[in-house]
């Protein structure tokens, strides 16, 4: 039988909710604000972990907002840190360089949504029956 689940992805979804709860009691940089953890992509080697982030804000955020690089540069630089304590939560023998990078799907999603609901309009689609029909 398979497995379904493969060491990387396991040893992937530990670092994030190990780091998820690294960057709210540890980090204390202001900066970094409501900051999510989407997904968490190692390498096969280990030497790598490419850590998709999100930020929670009001308005629609680009890689290239001032807050988003904030919040990137400030990961990026307590980067050495997280990766000593994932090293010592985790007990890996390699523990791999942490890379940290925007997630733009939220607002890819939302401005699908926003076609979407364009195109078809706010109306559902499944027609929802009364309780007298039922009834009937």
């Amino acid at each position: 039988m398979p497995k379904e689940f493969s060491r990387l992805d396991r040893i992937g979804d530990q670092i994030q909710r190990e780091l998820s709860q690294l960057i709210l009691r540890e980090v204390k940089d202001p900066r970094v604000g409501m900051v999510t953890i989407n997904a968490v992509r190692v390498s096969k080697d280990l030497g790598y972990a490419d850590i998709y982030v999100s930020k929670l804000s009001t308005e629609e955020l680009t890689e290239e907002s001032g807050e988003v690089q904030d919040s990137l540069k400030v990961l990026r630089n307590a980067s050495g840190f997280l990766r000593g304590q994932l090293g010592r939560a985790m007990k890996l023998r390699v523990v791999p360089q942490l890379r940290f990078h925007f997630d733009s799907l939220q607002g890819q999603s939302r401005h699908i949504d926003s076609l979407i609901d364009q195109a078809v309009g706010k109306k559902p689609v499944v027609r929802q029956d009364d309780d007298s029909d039922q009834e009937s």
